[in-house]
């Protein structure tokens, strides 16, 4: 008899929610963590990252009240944010380790190595198991150039307890834009070098470019096709070398040039599980090729965006399809995009660009949001949707640019998933006056140009 019914490779959100919802059907589990309880997001990613940008968005909003009823510019003090952001995401393993143990959960500390389909190794104890499943999640790809120990991660930042005063990023994806807006708001120096022609290129490219306008109006220098070749420590920093000359003097350099799937040493290849930098191949149920061993969550090599939400949603899947084994193949709904630069951007479903590849099957609406509604968004003029609809007039995709477009697209994913068309949007009513109401009022004439 096995030890465990299954053992989840992480604690992270690929994993412990679909521990708990196997443990709460009385089957034994156990969660193997080698860092702290809670994973990437929870540590050292998205729950640090809010708790530290929440004070730069409201700031943003006040900021848009000068000379219209607020006589002095909000500040925001770095050195008590990060003390507070460390005593909370500090106390969060213990939080957690508090809520597993009693729960009947079993935490195996150390890395855990397959040594067959059904045990596996973890600080030397063997362990058995019916299931596994994998959620290691991903780690930073490296820049082995010379001068590779300067370089810092988003890691490093999320836990500076001062702002260098001019920051280099190389790299111009999420982590980039995002933390170079936070020091653009302190007053501090920015450089963003990247090899590519453009930030953010998962992101509507409209949007894009008018946060790369602000953010140079605000001092950044952006260099496009870059190629970094060395980082020398010098007296009063670090230089960044690269190609065609280039050279920047800086404080501090954070690396963000992508991420990479995290399985070394799990002993996948004597298995014969498929995975490369890009994850571990799956089925259509979330199976390796070992049938009892899953993946789950940042490992999966899979077209849907690597997400917390979505891992959350694939581990609790993988629980329901290991205690159903009639359980049908895994269906994604559409799954909201944020990137927290200031103002934000988000998407849901359809894109613009894939609208545009089929204008027979697609129409497009663009909404002047601020404009239109400014006396209730806070004053956001620059607020801006974009919506797709399809050729059955249902909303299958959006795109939004503004402070509030997280609260925005939870809506309007709602809206895509379920279907919802105007009828049923005027048979509701909504809190009023809220920003959301705006959205709704909004976006009911849209369904009705050609008849909803």
């Amino acid at each position: 008899m096995a030890d465990y019914d299954v053992i989840f490779i992480g604690s992270g959100h690929a994993c412990w929610h679909g521990a708990v919802l196997l443990k709460m059907a009385n089957k034994k589990v156990a969660l193997v963590e080698r860092d702290l309880l809670g994973g990437t997001c929870t540590n050292y990613g998205c729950d640090a990252k809010i708790l530290l940008d929440s004070p730069f968005e409201l700031k943003e909003a006040l900021t848009r009240y000068q000379g219209i009823g607020l006589a002095q510019e909000a500040e925001v003090d770095w050195g008590p944010l990060m003390a507070y952001k460390k005593a909370v995401i500090g106390f969060m393993p213990k939080a957690m380790e508090g809520m597993f143990t009693p729960f009947g959960l079993d935490i195996l500390r150390g890395e855990g190595r397959f040594l067959d389909a059904h045990t596996i190794e973890v600080a030397g104890k063997t362990y058995t198991a019916e299931h596994f499943v994998i959620g290691t999640g991903q780690d930073y790809i490296p820049l082995d150039i010379p001068g590779k120990e300067h370089f810092h991660n988003s890691r490093d930042f999320l836990s500076l307890d001062v702002i260098p005063e001019h920051v280099t990023f190389v790299g111009a994806g999420i982590i980039s834009m995002e933390f170079a807006s936070i020091c653009l708001s302190l007053g501090r120096k920015v450089d963003v070098v990247t090899s590519g022609a453009s930030a953010l290129n998962a992101y509507p490219q409209e949007y894009v470019t008018k946060i790369v306008d602000k953010m140079r109006a605000q001092g950044a220098n952006f260099v496009w096709n870059a190629q970094v070749e060395e980082i020398v420590r010098t007296e009063g920093g670090y230089t960044l070398k690269g190609a065609d000359g280039l050279s920047i003097d800086t404080d501090y350099i954070l690396v963000a040039v992508g991420r990479r799937a995290n399985v070394e040493g799990l002993g996948l290849e004597q298995l014969g599980i498929s995975f490369s930098d890009r994850g571990i191949q799956v089925d259509d149920h979330l199976r390796t090729s070992v049938r009892n061993i899953y993946a789950s969550g940042d490992v999966v090599d899979k077209k849907v965006p690597k997400l917390t939400p979505t891992a959350e949603f694939e581990s609790n899947y993988i629980a329901m399809d290991i205690l159903n084994p009639l359980n049908g193949a895994i269906h994604y709904p559409v799954i909201p995009n944020l990137v927290f630069t200031l103002p934000r951007i988000a998407q849901v479903g359809v894109s613009r660009r894939e609208a545009e590849a089929k204008p027979g099957e697609y129409r497009i609406e663009e909404l002047d949001f601020g404009a239109s509604m400014s006396w209730l968004n806070k004053a956001e003029k620059e607020a801006h949707i974009t919506y797709i609809f399809d050729k059955q007039n249902h909303l299958v995709g959006a795109a939004v640019f503004s402070d509030d477009a997280g609260s925005y697209i939870d809506v309007l994913t709602l809206i895509i998933n379920q279907k919802i068309g105007a009828n049923e949007l005027r048979g509701m009513i909504f809190a009023f006056p809220t920003p959301t109401y705006g959205l709704i009022s909004t976006l009911i004439p849209l369904f009705l140009k050609q008849g909803a």
